[in-house]
């Protein structure tokens, strides 16, 4: 993952650590002092979130502990790879879009992010500038031609 994929996490584990796993065990506990644990619905929907949170909290932990960070500023090159910005033309509907392949985590398409195992990374990989490569995408086949590689 890139380190601001990286940060990103760490932040989120920072937040549920420190903000969300205080407030749910608040909650339990309020919920608590209500009485009647069995038909509790603050109780049970604390608990529930309390789960959530956990669950949450060792698979962050554990993408963290594993992770592989690559600084993208240290990489060039005229091919497409991980961590490259790439500047597109759609063949199809004639406009331009820029996408920077990124680890799955950090995936945001509305942002330009597309993850590493995506079929539009897919298929950039290994190619240069001038290239025109062909996408099958849930909505049909793509033809894209490459127009700027960056790396930011």
């Amino acid at each position: 993952m890139t380190a601001e994929g990286y940060a990103a996490l760490d932040a989120e584990l920072k937040r549920l650590k420190s903000e969300e796993r205080p407030a749910v065990i608040s909650a339990i506990a309020e919920a608590r002092s209500h009485g009647d644990l069995s038909e509790n619905a603050e109780y049970h929907a604390a608990k529930e979130r309390q789960s959530f949170i956990e669950g949450r909290v060792a698979e962050l932990e554990d993408k963290l502990a594993r992770a592989q960070v690559i600084d993208v500023s240290r990489l060039s090159g005229k091919t497409v790879k991980f961590g490259a910005t790439v500047k597109v033309y759609d063949e199809d509907t004639e406009e331009e879009a820029a996408y920077k392949i990124v680890g799955e985590d950090e995936a945001d398409v509305r942002s330009g992010k597309v993850s590493i195992s995506s079929p539009i990374a897919r298929a950039l990989i290994g190619k240069e500038e001038g290239d025109i490569v062909e996408v099958a995408t849930p909505g049909g086949h793509k033809s894209y031609e490459i127009l700027k590689i960056k790396w930011v």
